[in-house]
């Protein structure tokens, strides 16, 4: 069986974003979530002209 991509990298689609991703994603506490959120909304607005 074949794993299929997390569904955010639907929405970011740079290598370096998604490497930011997983470092947000790690972090623990409210200001940590506050900034992953923040993260995910201006990537993908700056991603989402670009080819998957």
């Amino acid at each position: 069986m074949s794993q299929s991509p997390p569904a955010l990298h639907r929405w970011i689609k740079t290598d370096c974003g998604r490497a930011k991703l997983a470092d947000l994603q790690q972090r623990q506490g409210p200001l940590a979530k506050l900034r992953l959120a923040w993260f995910i909304a201006i990537a993908a607005l700056r991603d989402w002209r670009l080819q998957p």
